[in-house]
């Protein structure tokens, strides 16, 4: 019988996948290392069970003791499952720019987590960095993995990932392409592949915002690099012990839309449902397409799994909000506003109610419905000429001053023809959604949508 003992004993041997669609246009064989195959659907369940057992195996890590790493979600999730099979505690520590997801699934499997700033300096006393220290510090028989320092780390690579690849290619691996974060995968797999062969190309994927491209070209720790950035689970604010940089030869930068972009692509295109560095890796490729030669064959790394992004890259409010995809109709425009519950008002409501509820949300339009259809409509400007003519007008009921009712199209009507129907007369748009919803877009809403970067 082919039973295993516990669920780490299912951790790595990940497939070698050959992508068919996204990498048609290039001259050779591109194909995936897919690591959500792990149990916690990550590569860094190799690392992180690895540094475990060399903790246990050196002595700082004792039966009943507890776990402490700052972690972008994925290596907590695979210390998480090593924890719970030997009995540790675990507290991780974390940015606010995670996702929501990979802090929940990191409670599911019993792990404290500790939410921190992202905008800091490494050594500012708020940063995950930091707060991981002080509480391996203050917590008896407490272990701090220190993924970025522990050379266990790439170890991991070099024992596991680096191996597979080259059994799994026969050797006829000519590129590897993987994001670099705390250096452990590409360095410790790239160890492994240049000795069995020197001439195999490493190309390392960093975030624009991360120091870690200009330090592998200059040699310079250059804080002025450093910028906030969306992408996760790559790039650093600091080089990491886990870094040779001599067994990398070349560092590409991928920008935070292109990523997500092509994360969306893996998953549509190819049936790889894959998370942000993924998409990041790829991009990052075929932005180096033109230094590939026929006979190559190109192994890139997929780090995890792409539900733990279904709040950001997979969420169309969010990409929108960020300028990450284009805006092309009425929907995208309500998505990218966040779905606002629309503010109306009935025909026997007064005037000073229509005015209170343009103070109390600070808008300029709003649409008369009776018994939930559009009756007419009211505006600031329409209201405020109306006021000189007749001061007691406040007191009027709404249908003795409203104007004619704002045009009503279909929710997929394309932006261009939005722009056409508001003009001087009528400032505002309105449309249902598939559930009978009513909607408002005014031209603010539109020349906001359309200048998002």
């Amino acid at each position: 019988m082919d039973i295993k003992n516990n669920i780490l004993e299912t951790i790595g041997n990940t497939p070698l996948i050959r992508l068919n669609t996204i990498t048609k246009g290039l001259p050779c064989m591109v194909t995936a290392k897919v690591e959500y195959f792990n149990p916690g659907n990550s590569i860094k369940d190799r690392m992180a069970l690895k540094m475990i057992e060399v903790a246990e195996k050196e002595g700082k890590l004792k039966p009943g003791g507890t776990i402490i790493e700052c972690t972008s979600g994925n290596t907590g999730m695979g210390l998480a499952l090593a924890a719970s099979v030997k009995g540790y505690k675990c507290i991780f520590t974390s940015t606010d720019k995670q996702s929501k997801e990979k802090f929940d699934i990191l409670k599911a499997v019993g792990a404290e987590v500790i939410v921190c700033p992202t905008n800091v300096e490494p050594d500012d006393p708020k940063s995950y960095y930091s707060v991981a220290k002080r509480l391996a510090k203050e917590i008896p028989d407490a272990f701090l993995c220190n993924q970025y320092d522990n050379l266990a780390n790439r170890v991991a690579h070099y024992e596991t990932t680096g191996p597979e690849i080259w059994e799994q290619t026969n050797g006829k691996i000519t590129h590897l392409v993987c994001t670099a974060g705390t250096g452990g995968t590409v360095t410790g797999t790239a160890m492994y592949l240049k000795e069995k062969n020197p001439g195999i190309k490493i190309w390392a994927i960093d975030a624009y915002g991360s120091l870690l491209t200009k330090y592998f070209r200059t040699g310079e720790i250059d804080m002025e690099e450093v910028h906030p950035y969306i992408s996760e689970g790559f790039g650093e604010d600091f080089v990491p012990a886990n870094f040779d940089m001599s067994v990398i030869d070349h560092f590409e930068q991928v920008t935070d839309k292109d990523g997500a972009l092509m994360a969306r692509r893996l998953a549509k295109e190819e049936g790889l449902f894959c998370g942000y560095s993924a998409g990041s890796c790829l991009q990052g490729l075929l932005q180096l397409k033109e230094s590939l030669q026929k006979d190559d064959l190109v192994v890139c790394i997929l780090h995890d799994h792409g539900s733990r992004y279904i709040g950001k890259v997979y969420n169309d409010q969010w990409m929108l909000e960020r300028g990450f995809l284009e805006v092309k109709t009425f929907k995208d425009i309500i998505s990218g506003k966040g779905n606002q519950p629309i503010v109306t008002v009935k025909p026997t409501q007064t005037v000073a109610d229509a005015f209170e509820l343009m103070k109390k949300y600070d808008i300029e339009n709003i649409p008369v419905l009776k018994d939930g259809m559009p009756e007419g409509s009211v505006s600031e400007s329409g209201l405020f000429s109306k006021m000189f003519a007749a001061p007691g007008i406040k007191d009027q009921e709404v249908h003795t001053v409203m104007e004619p009712p704002y045009p009503l199209v279909a929710y997929d009507t394309p932006v261009e023809r939005l722009g056409k129907l508001i003009n001087k007369d009528n400032g505002a748009i309105l449309s249902r959604d598939e559930a009978g919803d009513l909607h408002i877009i005014t031209k603010y809403d539109i020349i906001q949508s359309l200048t998002k970067h």
